[in-house]
């Protein structure tokens, strides 16, 4: 039968890997050069976090986004929650991976909730400001600010998750006593 736990070295992986693949989805949204925004199948507007382009087929005229404050502090705010969101996998990294360190796991899931908090932020600021500057008709929100709620939502349940595992110390160092549901009379 298998078991998995966190006392089971090869299940500790699991929570490190979840935070890795949200390293990943927030670099893909950060780094996108195109499909946060599109008009109607980017026949003649698209949009990233950097830049918003016009025009039409092969001419496309684009300009930088990063003249507006909004676009600057979706910017940071994003790529802070990228940094907290390192400094939390290479601390959990360290608490499960290297060696069972169970006090370590409430601070990753405080720095995972701040990141959480962060990226919520910018994303939510990125649309209110983004239909503002723009209102040309109907707009999609597409595959990398997508990427971006991946992540946050990954972080949010790492996050969660961290928090509640040192209130089961006992179970997660193999020290808890089995509890049987029958008894004898």
């Amino acid at each position: 039968m298998f078991r998995c736990g966190i006392d089971y070295p090869r299940c500790r992986w699991i929570l490190p890997l979840l935070l890795l693949f949200a390293i990943i989805f927030d670099i893909i949204a950060i780094a996108a050069q195109s499909g946060w925004v599109e008009d109607e199948n980017a026949r003649t507007h698209y949009a990233s976090m950097w830049r918003q382009c016009r025009g039409r087929s092969d001419q496309w005229e684009c300009k930088s986004l990063m003249e507006f404050p909004w676009a600057q502090a979706v910017a940071a705010l994003m790529i802070i929650g990228l940094i907290i969101l390192i400094i939390a996998f290479i601390i959990s990294f360290v608490a499960l991976c290297c060696s069972l360190n169970i006090p370590l796991l409430p601070v990753v899931g405080s720095f995972l909730i701040l990141a959480v908090i962060i990226q919520i932020i910018a994303l939510i600021i990125y649309p209110v400001k983004f239909n503002e500057l723009i209102y040309e008709g109907y707009y999609d929100y597409t595959w990398a600010y997508g990427f971006g709620w991946g992540a946050t939502i990954l972080m949010l349940g790492c996050g969660i998750l961290f928090c509640c595992l040192p209130h089961y110390d006992d179970e997660l160092s193999g020290m808890a006593k089995t509890k049987y549901i029958y008894t004898s009379a």
